[in-house]
């Protein structure tokens, strides 16, 4: 069996019970060392994301919001689009691991074990939503990560930048503050079990973020770079970073590889 092509056939798959049990297969297979590697072997690409048959796809301001969780139909909203933040996760992991050639063994085991979390997040996410009445693809969606990593197709550095340290990053930033707008509602099972589920994904994303990080570092010091090569690279696809304030959560940031310089650079006063 031959990684790459199990890979792209895990990545383009729609359905996401599919998806998921060949993401498991990719896995166990991997651990095993039961795949061969045939690095020459073309890059194939994805020309809609593999969710396109599932959903609507919309403008990101398009996309429903809702800012009260107390009812099914606002904890649907949020579970959808969590979800679908998740699913495209999946995909990115799927992605990183078949594009990227002639990588050491380590570095296809992480992004496999990435793809791993990713689909076990989405399965938590897509029970939940059955609680309440949702399924995914009943609202519609945006392609903003699947957009960045066709920006970052040709390029490992600015792949390992822009995705996991920039904008998974952003997720250990935003979800802390999601949970504790949760909290602050009157305490209900459904409500008490979207958080249980947004902490196990903070957890977890911590490490990969970490993941892009190493791999960011390692293209760094193979090209002779600073690492902070990050703002530039990310000043060319997201302008503004160093000119925003944003709430980070500098625990998460500094435990998934983050300097204090670069926090600091961010806006952040205090840094240890």
């Amino acid at each position: 069996m031959e990684f790459f092509t199990f890979a792209w056939r895990a990545l383009r798959e729609s359905d996401p019970a599919k998806k998921g049990a060949l993401v498991e297969q990719l896995y166990t297979n991997l651990r095993q060392n039961a795949l061969t590697f045939d690095h020459d072997a073309p890059v194939e690409e994805l020309d809609e994301p593999s969710y396109a048959p599932l959903v609507k796809v919309v403008r990101p301001r398009d996309v429903p919001k809702r800012k009260h969780f107390d009812d099914p139909e606002g904890q649907g909203v949020l579970l959808h689009a969590v979800a679908h933040i998740e699913y495209s996760a999946i995909d990115l992991a799927l992605d990183s691991a078949y594009r990227f050639r002639h990588m050491p063994p380590e570095y296809y085991m992480d992004w496999v074990e990435v793809a791993h979390d990713e689909v076990r997040h989405f399965r938590m996410l897509d029970d939940l939503m059955g609680r309440v009445g949702v399924r995914y693809g009943d609202y519609p969606v945006h392609t903003a990560l699947f957009d960045a990593g066709k920006k970052t197709a040709g390029d490992l550095l600015e792949r390992m930048a822009v995705v996991p340290r920039y904008l998974e990053a952003g997720g250990l930033d935003a979800n802390p503050r999601i949970i504790a707008k949760l909290e602050r509602y009157p305490a209900t099972p459904m409500l008490e079990a979207i958080v249980a589920a947004l902490k196990v994904i903070l957890n977890e994303e911590v490490e990969h973020v970490a993941k892009g990080d190493r791999w960011f570092k390692r293209a760094c010091e193979e090209r002779g770079l600073s690492p902070d090569v990050y703002f530039d690279i990310v000043e060319r696809f997201y302008p503004g970073l160093e000119s925003k304030r944003l709430q980070l959560n500098v625990e998460a940031r500094r435990a998934a590889g983050f300097a204090c310089s670069e926090l600091k650079r961010m806006g952040v006063q205090k840094c240890e």
